[in-house]
């Protein structure tokens, strides 16, 4: 994943701390990062982790991103 922000090398709850939308993009997909009380994995690796194929986490990629650009 190329995120703005090298947003893809945080951590999933800093992540999600700073910009709750990004939470709400990943419910979406059904990664449930949000209720996690750990929340140390990095925001690319939990997108992977799922294995969700390439086609969707791009869409991922994107709408994060697109998210990132209207944020700033």
């Amino acid at each position: 994943m190329n995120l703005n922000n090298d947003l893809g090398n945080q951590q999933i709850k800093d992540v999600i701390e700073a910009h709750p939308r990004i939470g709400e993009i990943l419910n979406h997909y059904e990664i449930g990062c949000v209720t996690c009380g750990v929340g140390i994995c990095l925001l690319k690796d939990v997108v992977s982790i799922h294995a969700l194929g390439d086609e969707i986490e791009k869409k991922i990629e994107e709408e994060i991103n697109a998210y990132l650009q209207t944020a700033a």
